[in-house]
């Protein structure tokens, strides 16, 4: 085993240094040994659904990139006990390229976040070219995934460990979303959601910590904070740190939303504010401003917010920008100090219930 860890070292070639979030499989010679098309008996190879599950619980997911007769794959995977660990598998005859490409569409995180494994040199090349920012590594290495930098770095929050749920969740609520019949607020409505603010507390800081390094298309800043950064700001008395929990019919999207908010002087400044891509369509960011608008207006301060461009939060700074919030000044490096005048702040949408602690 270490002999292979330090082949993998010597091998591999990062393309980012950011976690890892979704491992995609190929199947023959891959997950299992044999070719399903050429009527081998495939099986599992040994190991392989322990890596699948310990990964699973620490919040990162898995899909499949498989040029395979996708009912007979599927037949495999449920006999093998393991098909319900795979997200918008891709089982047919396309490129594995355009295969990961829809993954990462689906999921909706970072192409740099990804892990793509097969045990085909031309595959793992024909998917590095098109998809450059995708760590590709061959299928040899798979009992040690566990021990990558980019997977066993950081601890494990509770939502972590529920993440391959939240997800499944969410396919239940686009299937619904799609066969609705009606304004995108009328569907909203049917769900019956809540958006509960509330002070972080101890239990809250892993978590949060997570959701900084893991945020990057809503996060107002593209700043990551660590557990200690984020405790002394939770013990601040000239800060608040809150964090965001949304809520509906099919269950808990979990802990979807961090703002560390700081007081000096008759200002309130934003230092950061990031939400989960998973519920950008629900129209909470712009809930959570009105939140923090109102709060400013009734507490009688001036309310200010940090922005940073970065390559990816362009949705985050349009939900400013439509929230009322003006440019105040800004610096060549892309950093935005934006002023909110507090005139008639609106109200909340009647699709979704806020709760305040």
């Amino acid at each position: 085993m270490e002999i292979i860890k330090e082949k993998l070292k010597s091998e591999a070639k990062p393309v980012s240094n950011k976690a890892i979030k979704c491992v995609v499989w190929d199947l023959d010679n891959t997950l299992w040994h044999g070719t399903l098309a050429e009527g081998d008996d495939v099986k599992l190879k040994e190991g392989v659904a322990d890596v699948i599950k310990a990964l699973d619980e620490r919040g990162i997911l898995h899909s499949i990139a498989s040029k395979n007769n996708y009912d007979d794959a599927v037949e495999k995977l449920k006999e093998f006990g393991v098909f319900d660990y795979f997200l918008y598998p891709q089982i047919n005859w396309n490129p594995k390229s355009s295969s990961v490409g829809k993954i990462r569409e689906k999921l909706n995180i970072g192409a740099d976040t990804f892990i793509f494994i097969d045990d085909q040199p031309f595959e793992r090349e024909e998917v590095s070219a098109i998809h450059p920012e995708v760590e590709c590594i061959d299928s040899e290495y798979y009992l040690i995934l566990e021990e990558m930098d980019r997977i066993k770095s950081g601890t494990v929050s509770d939502d972590a460990s529920q993440r391959r749920i939240r997800y499944m969740e969410d396919i239940e609520r686009k299937n619904e979303e799609e066969q609705f019949i009606g304004t995108p607020e009328d569907f909203l409505a049917t769900l019956g959601m809540k958006f509960k603010i509330s002070q972080a507390s101890p239990m809250d800081l892993v978590r949060a910590e997570e959701l900084t390094l893991r945020t990057n298309q809503l996060n107002s800043t593209g700043i990551t904070y660590s557990y200690e950064e984020l405790e002394q700001y939770m013990k601040s008395d000239s800060h608040q740190l809150l964090v965001c929990e949304l809520t509906d019919k099919y269950g808990s999207y979990g802990k979807i939303g961090l703002v560390l908010v700081e007081f000096k002087d008759d200002v309130m400044l934003i230092k950061l504010l990031l939400m989960s891509c998973r519920v950008a369509a629900r129209g909470v960011g712009s809930v959570l401003l009105t939140y923090l608008i109102k709060y400013a207006s009734n507490s009688g301060y001036k309310l200010r917010a940090n922005f940073r461009r970065t390559p990816r939060n362009r949705q985050m700074l349009v939900t400013y920008q439509f929230a009322g919030f003006k440019e105040l000044d800004k610096d060549e490096q892309g950093n935005i100090l934006f002023e909110h005048e507090l005139i008639s702040p609106s109200g909340y949408p009647k699709y979704v219930q806020l709760v305040t602690e």
